[in-house]
């Protein structure tokens, strides 16, 4: 999409913050982000997650997962900003 062309970061910052708000998980989403992402541009995803939604990408993950589940997604989120 022309969207993601213009600035990847927000893009896949929206698609997590979309994966993750309201009830329930788009679990495939927020997996297929986090894990193809990670090791690419994870920390200006982060930056741009911060400025777009006023909380950390670390901090949401926190409080929408649990178990196992959501300490992988957060050692792939790499830290709290």
């Amino acid at each position: 999409t022309v969207k993601c062309v213009r600035n990847k970061p927000a893009y896949f910052a929206e698609r997590l913050y979309k994966s993750m708000k309201g009830l329930g998980t788009d679990d495939n989403t927020l997996i297929r982000v986090m894990v193809s992402r990670s090791e690419i541009d994870m920390l200006d995803i982060r930056r741009e997650f911060l400025t777009m939604y006023g909380k950390s990408l670390y901090s949401f993950i926190k409080g929408d997962c649990s178990g196992d589940y959501r300490k992988v997604l957060l050692r792939l989120c790499g830290g709290e900003d």
